[in-house]
């Protein structure tokens, strides 16, 4: 059973959570993102998730999955109003967005649903292991476009991380998911 927690994010914020597999991360952030039923109440600005209509709550609080979803046979069928940032900064390469979407690896298919995501301006991002599936080179190109959009959209971030080194890397306040408790860890803990 996951609760009751209370969490508090500010806006340009990072937090990590981390915790053993089956302590309700993910579940977590699916309630947050209103994709999920729960008891509690979400706000955002002040405002409480009820009161805003679904479709335009999950535009403004964006989930990144750890598996995404395709409907369009290409990449680019994607993106109508083009990507954020250029996919070369995710080391994508030039013509990703001709590509079959089938055809594309696991890592590829992470960073443009991350490009997804930030292509909905979101104000709060919360991001269930965007990295997994990513070397380290392209673990640090995810990292820091998506710290530099934080920075200057002043988003929220709520990161679910395995990885200790990760999490200190980020240098966001550190929390633990375990036993249906949220226990802060401190910073990059």
């Amino acid at each position: 059973m996951l609760g009751p927690l209370s969490l508090g994010v500010d806006a340009g914020e990072c937090v990590c959570i981390s915790g053993p597999s089956g302590a309700g991360k993910s579940q977590l952030l699916r309630a947050i993102a209103d994709l999920d039923p729960h008891d509690g109440e979400v706000l955002l600005g002040g405002q409480p998730a009820s009161s805003i209509k679904p479709y335009r709550w999950r535009a403004r609080v964006g989930l990144l999955p750890p598996e995404s979803h395709w409907w369009l046979p290409t990449a680019g069928g994607h993106f109508p109003g083009g990507t954020p940032v250029a996919p070369a900064e995710l080391g994508l390469p030039e013509d990703i967005m001709d590509q079959p979407v089938e055809r594309l690896s696991s890592g590829e298919k992470q960073r443009l649903a991350l490009l997804r995501l930030l292509a909905n301006r979101p104000q709060v991002l919360l991001l269930d292991e965007p990295t997994a599936n990513l070397d380290p080179a392209n673990t640090e190109r995810a990292e820091r476009v998506i710290n530099r959009f934080r920075e200057s959209g002043s988003a929220a971030v709520i990161w679910i991380s395995h990885d200790p080194a990760q999490v200190a890397r980020l240098g966001c306040r550190a929390l633990r998911l375990a036993d249906g408790r949220l226990q802060e860890q401190g910073v990059g803990a």
